[in-house]
């Protein structure tokens, strides 16, 4: 795909982060926006900036995780500006410790945004653009899911974070192949970038009251949402350089956007331990000192 003049998009997560980026990148396109996020001052911020530029945008406060507010964005968009040709399931969270501390509400949070926010963007916009092809033979759209690193490999401490990307690879890859049993016209990608400053390390501020954890963070939890945060803020990478890596793959139907190259060899040396029988690979191999540093705080 690389005709978006006119076109329309949907951005989750679009308040802040690769959400925000996605939505500029797209508006500089020429492209006619229908953004969402759960935090309406942040999602204000976006529509202003982009309103002030001339932009059509429609911005709508919901949450991904609820199926029947992803399925009024869609009849709204629909019913404003027609056909949808770019879809980012990009809405997510983050949560850490060791992974059997985790509540099952910080499991519930964790998997309701970043997988379910993703399965109802697919159940909800893919039939919609099926149709839109089947309609008009030049009709082409893509849908881009965010996942990360961590649906490729698993770092400790990250558990449901680890899992719910997991998901998101593996839904994403049957989509792909989904899709080509049908069409031609309506492609996807996924996008697993590593550690970008984007507010994701903050994502607690978004959470629900109903999902807050009664109990006081364990330690744990403190020693890794430190060492994410820490993690996170001190990428180079920016979610510019993301936003424009991702067009790039949608230009290109291409489907797997790594921000990260060098990140490519933990997953061959874990691809290769997985045929050949032998443990997981240590994601610290290359840095000991900071299986050090975790082993230290959390047997103290």
């Amino acid at each position: 795909m690389n005709e978006f003049k006119g076109k329309v998009a949907i951005i989750t997560g679009a308040g802040s982060g690769f959400g925000r980026e996605f939505a500029r990148t797209c508006a500089a396109r020429g492209m006619k926006l229908v953004l969402a996020d759960i935090q309406a001052d942040a999602l204000e911020q976006t529509r202003v900036e982009l309103e002030a530029k001339g932009v059509q945008v429609i911005a709508r406060v919901l949450d991904v995780s609820d199926g029947a507010h992803i399925e009024a964005l869609a009849a709204t968009s629909v019913e404003a500006f027609g056909n949808i040709h770019l879809v980012f399931n990009n809405a997510g969270v983050a949560t850490s410790g060791l992974v059997w501390e985790s509540s099952v509400r910080d499991w519930q949070w964790t998997l309701g945004v970043n997988l379910w926010g993703v399965i109802h963007g697919v159940r909800v916009f893919t039939p919609l653009m099926l149709a839109a092809a089947k309609a008009d033979p030049g009709y082409r759209g893509h849908i881009i899911n965010t996942a990360s690193m961590a649906g490729l490999v698993n770092q400790p401490i990250l558990g449901a974070y680890n899992v719910s990307k997991h998901a998101v690879v593996s839904l994403s890859e049957t989509l792909f192949h989904d899709l080509s049993l049908v069409t031609d016209q309506v492609h996807c990608s996924v996008l697993c970038p590593y550690f970008v400053p984007t507010g994701i390390n903050d994502s607690q501020r978004n959470r629900p009251s109903n999902l807050t954890n009664e109990a006081p963070a364990t330690p744990s939890q403190w020693v890794a949402q430190a060492m994410a945060s820490k993690a996170v803020t001190s990428g180079k990478l920016t979610a510019e350089h993301i936003a424009q890596l991702t067009f790039d793959a949608i230009e290109r139907d291409a489907f797997y956007v790594f921000s990260h190259p060098h990140a490519l060899e933990s997953i061959r040396q874990n691809a290769e331990n997985l045929v050949v029988l032998r443990d997981p690979i240590d994601p610290f191999a290359a840095k000991p000192e900071l299986r050090t540093q975790l082993v230290n705080a959390l047997r103290r």
